[in-house]
């Protein structure tokens, strides 16, 4: 694991996501934002920061969140 990334839970998912504070949140090294979170809170619906509003539903095992 690189230094400065953390692996994404669940808890914390669900912190950012609620969370008025701007987190830096990667997907496979692209920045994204956290839509939402499944019940199971095994996955989350993400879009890439910036142009571009595609959304995608991800592991949230796969998150990264940078320190």
């Amino acid at each position: 694991m690189r230094a400065g990334v953390t692996k994404m839970e669940e808890r914390r998912a669900r912190q950012i996501l609620s969370s008025k504070a701007i987190t830096e949140v990667t997907f496979q090294g692209t920045k994204v934002w956290i839509d939402s979170i499944s019940e199971d809170g095994a996955t989350a619906t993400v879009h890439l920061r910036g142009p571009g509003e595609e959304r995608t539903q991800v592991s949230i095992a796969d998150l990264e969140e940078l320190e």
